[in-house]
């Protein structure tokens, strides 16, 4: 009968079993596994256990975590890096629609995994082809969604606590807008999004409804081009039909100063009749009139 081990391969990633045989390991042991992408390295979260059977065949533990192990994955590190920005180069190059997320290869080097997002489907094998004659190795491209973009860079919530699906969970759950109803929380989207911009995770935690109900179908989403572009024109016609009022209301200004124009011209015609003193009051209001134009 097998001894298996659970094995978690990002902080808060997925458990996987696999068998271990002879192989002394313990909870919080680093060791070597050869997973379904090749040679990794995990940690033990599941202590050693028995089982009686075994649904499938599992992977087995190679061995403890070595000196040289932890010499390759510094190594790997800098490959990782390398190819990132490789990668984002070849990316602009081709005038790609998408985004470079993170970089990861197996401990073996046998495998270079590219994480993106995009909006829709990507064409990339052009681009595969310029890693694969960079790096002369296995290339895969992995498109996510925007909430495992999220767990795979971290970040701080609105709480000011570290992302939840970046410290603990494990996996994503339906969030619905109706656990904010139930709640009597804010639906300000504002509020209630993530940096992910769906709704946040943490709205389950206090939801006492029935969870079956859920879909992720009732999450809000990021707004799209159409949305903002309504949304702008909606406020540039706001701001139009006030600046016609503003007009409509000027015109009795505009009429005034007319009117006070013709009687300053019709005053030039009779000047010479004018006293000494009504000629200085004359020119002051003649001057007052041309200083109200001109800051019009």
């Amino acid at each position: 009968m097998p001894y298996i081990v659970g094995i978690r391969f990002k902080r808060c990633g997925k458990i996987y079993n696999f068998e271990v045989d002879d192989i002394d390991t313990k909870q919080g042991d680093l060791v070597v596994v050869e997973s379904d992408f090749g040679i990794s390295i995990g940690r033990v979260v599941v202590g050693r256990h028995f089982v009686d059977s075994m649904p499938m065949e599992l992977k087995k533990v190679l061995r403890l975590v070595n000196e040289e192990d932890l010499r390759a994955v510094e190594e790997n590190k800098e490959i990782e890096k390398e190819a990132h920005n490789f990668c984002i180069e070849r990316v602009k190059a081709r005038g790609l629609q998408m985004k470079l997320v993170a970089v990861e290869t197996t401990l073996d080097r046998k495998r270079i995994i590219f994480y993106f997002t995009a909006d829709g489907r990507i064409d990339f094998r052009e681009l595969v082809k310029d890693l694969a004659a960079r790096f002369k190795t296995r290339i895969e491209m992995r498109q996510i969604g925007v909430r495992d973009e999220a767990k795979l860079i971290g970040g701080i919530g609105v709480c000011g606590r570290e992302l939840c699906c970046d410290t603990f969970l494990s996996s994503f759950e339906p969030v619905s807008i109706k656990m904010a109803k139930k709640q009597d929380i804010s639906l300000n989207v504002g509020k209630i999004s993530g940096l992910c911009g769906r709704l946040m995770c943490c709205l389950r935690y206090e939801y006492e409804g029935n969870m079956e109900e859920i879909s992720s179908d009732d999450e809000i989403l990021i707004e799209d081009d159409d949305t903002v572009s309504e949304k702008t024109e909606i406020g540039i016609s706001s701001v139009l039909s006030k600046l016609e009022q503003v007009d409509v209301e000027e015109e009795p200004v505009e009429t005034t100063a007319q009117t006070e124009l013709a009687e300053v011209e019709k005053g030039d015609q009779s000047r010479n009749k004018l006293s000494g003193s009504e000629q200085t009051e004359y020119r002051h209001k003649k001057f007052r009139h041309k200083r109200r134009h001109f800051r019009k």
